[in-house]
């Protein structure tokens, strides 16, 4: 089969992958070698679901030996088959680096013959570009459960990031939907990704106070630091029964516990034909939506899972953004003074974001903030007015301070964008990079 076919195949096999990031690690170029790698990542190409992405984003093959119910590669699937050769792959990254069409790789695979025999193939070829080529791009590479500890840390040093996919947020599930996968094997890779980079950040730390010291400990493994950008995951939402408090509260534990960088949440898409999979098309892609807005929350604004969905309403409102609805719930907090409340406060107000909250806190030591200057700041204040008071005076005149009136005026359909699935100008493939 040409090389270009290949490509054409084994892309279009990767876009239901959605864990795609192209940032966390900085690194400069240097002489003799090829490439650089940015934190903050540039995104210029959409995948045919509207992610935004600037890797090359291929499996190493998408023939498999698993037969998960709601995977288009399953091994039961009649699909066109097609496998890379791990110095095909490298020097497509290469030649494609070398002409501007992409910032780095992405790799993901099928399972070919088993675990160790796939993660061989993907090494090698990170292993001919970092080695052989010096090439100093991103590269996110998936581990493949089941895999031994050495092949995972043997990419572990020459991956940017890793990521090994929870696929399913239950054991349960994954017993009837993926019965050749188990929990154990998902999170041994993680649990070895978190210790293998927090060991090396302790050999960091050692080599800052004593140099000698540890240029001998690091020799030993390699020069190259262990997945610098860190590990995410990935789950599929919707293809099984488990609640919005399910979800989030998994992905809580995962960042406590394995110092997860991101949770990726892939809405069920009825790619495959399967009995045990749900009957009429796909789940809604606002609840995927709801949910990146709560796992944000969690990140970034310290609300805990049972905070934002309880016992008594497991799912999230599809109408309401989390933390809108979190507010209306809770009035008694509400309004607050946005000239006195203490920075965890002004987190809570919709409306208020970070960076918002940083400002006010800022601004109010040198004056008084009333509306035209919450403005100035980049305060949402059509939302954040029903939610705060300035100089004692109540800025959501002309509504009831009622659950039910506020949640009219909050209440609204989600902004699809420009690009991708959300709007009505769907990709039948991924841009393509000729």
């Amino acid at each position: 089969m040409e090389l270009l076919r290949k490509l054409e195949i084994l892309a279009d096999a990767a876009k239901y992958d959605v864990a795609c990031t192209s940032s966390g690690v900085e690194r400069k170029a240097k002489g003799g070698q090829l490439g650089a790698a940015s934190p903050s990542g540039c995104c210029h190409s959409f995948t045919p679901d509207g992610r935004c992405v600037t890797l090359l984003k291929v499996l190493y093959t998408n023939c498999c030996v698993y037969d998960c119910a709601y995977c288009v590669n399953r091994k039961s699937n009649d699909v066109l088959r097609a496998a890379f050769s791990p110095r095909e792959l490298a020097d497509l990254t290469i030649e494609f680096y070398r002409r501007n069409y992409i910032e780095g790789l992405f790799i993901s695979s099928g399972v070919i013959v088993s675990p160790d025999r796939t993660m061989e193939l993907m090494s090698e070829a990170m292993r001919i570009l970092r080695i052989e080529y010096g090439f100093r791009g991103y590269i996110h590479a998936k581990a493949v459960p089941g895999a031994s500890p050495e092949l995972v840390e043997q990419m572990g040093f020459l991956a940017d990031r890793m990521s090994v996919n929870m696929e399913l947020p239950s054991e349960e599930s994954l017993k009837a939907l993926c019965p050749q996968k188990d929990r154990a094997s998902i999170l041994a890779p993680m649990r070895q990704i978190k210790e293998g980079v927090a060991e090396d950040k302790e050999s960091k730390a050692i080599a800052t106070r004593n140099p000698v010291t540890s240029v001998r400990a690091r020799a030993k493994k390699a020069q190259r630091a262990f997945v610098p950008a860190g590990q995410s995951t990935q789950m599929i939402i919707g293809a099984t029964p488990e609640s919005d408090l399910h979800i989030l509260s998994l992905s809580s534990s995962l960042y406590r516990n394995f110092n997860l960088k991101r949770v990726f949440f892939s809405a069920y898409l009825p790619v495959s034909q399967d009995a045990r999979l749900p009957q009429g098309g796909a789940v809604q892609l606002d609840r995927e939506h709801r949910l990146y807005q709560a796992d944000w929350l969690m990140r970034f604004y310290s609300f805990a899972a049972d905070e934002i969905v309880s016992e008594k309403h497991p799912f999230l409102d599809i109408d309401l953004d989390p933390k809108a609805y979190w507010a209306i719930n809770h009035l008694e907090t509400f309004p607050v003074e946005v000239n006195t409340a203490p920075y965890e406060l002004l987190l809570r107000v919709p409306g208020i974001g970070v960076r918002g909250a940083k400002l006010i806190v800022r601004a109010r030591k040198s004056q008084g903030l009333d509306e035209q200057k919450l403005r100035k700041l980049g305060i949402a204040f059509k939302r954040a007015r029903y939610f705060i008071t300035c100089g004692g005076k109540y800025q959501g005149k002309g509504t009831d301070f009622t659950t039910e009136a506020l949640r009219a005026v909050l209440k609204g359909p989600i902004d699809g964008g420009k690009h991708g699935r959300r709007s009505a100008r769907v990709h039948p493939n991924q841009l393509t990079l000729f």
